[in-house]
């Protein structure tokens, strides 16, 4: 029988994670068997890059914190080896950063996740990191824009210089 103490110590493990995932905009989970070292240390960085956590707890510590939170979609995931992901600020830089991962590492998988308090698929949520990002759509539009514009511009010059010599 576990001691007083290193129950309450699991307790407050449980009580800080789910306190952390209470705001969190994207909590995904991964399967990570098969992973080296080098490759390990290569996605924490991408994941902290794009302002998320990565986190390899145990199964049962993370379905405690998510039902602290109300949270029960994803307790058929938690099965075998287990990677959180989680981000307060951006959804879809993380997934993106794990996406890329994923299509160069086939034993690495989505398991599933949620995002801004949807449970969602691992098919959906490849989805929706392949999407571009918001940096990259306001550029799209703007060169659209901006590429419109220089043919009214051109075209009106051009009616300006004909007005010219007749």
């Amino acid at each position: 029988m576990a001691s007083e103490t290193i129950v309450k110590q699991k307790e407050e493990v449980v009580k800080k994670l789910a306190e952390d995932l209470k705001d969190a905009k994207l909590i995904l989970l991964t399967e990570y068997r098969g992973i080296t070292v080098e490759d390990d240390t290569k996605l924490r960085k991408a994941v902290r890059e794009a302002n998320g956590s990565y986190r390899i707890m145990k199964n049962n510590t993370i379905k405690r914190a998510l039902d602290l939170n109300g949270e029960s979609g994803l307790d058929d995931l938690l099965a075998g080896p287990t990677a959180l992901i989680s981000s307060n600020e951006d959804y879809l830089a993380p997934a993106k950063a794990i996406y890329n991962f994923t299509k160069d590492h086939d034993f690495y998988k989505i398991k599933g996740g949620i995002i801004e308090g949807k449970v969602m698929t691992a098919e959906e949520i490849i989805t929706l990191a392949k999407l571009p990002s918001r940096q990259e759509l306001l550029a799209k539009l703007a060169g659209s824009l901006l590429g419109n514009i220089t043919k009214l511009a051109v075209a009106l010059d051009a009616v300006s210089k004909q007005k010219e010599n007749a």
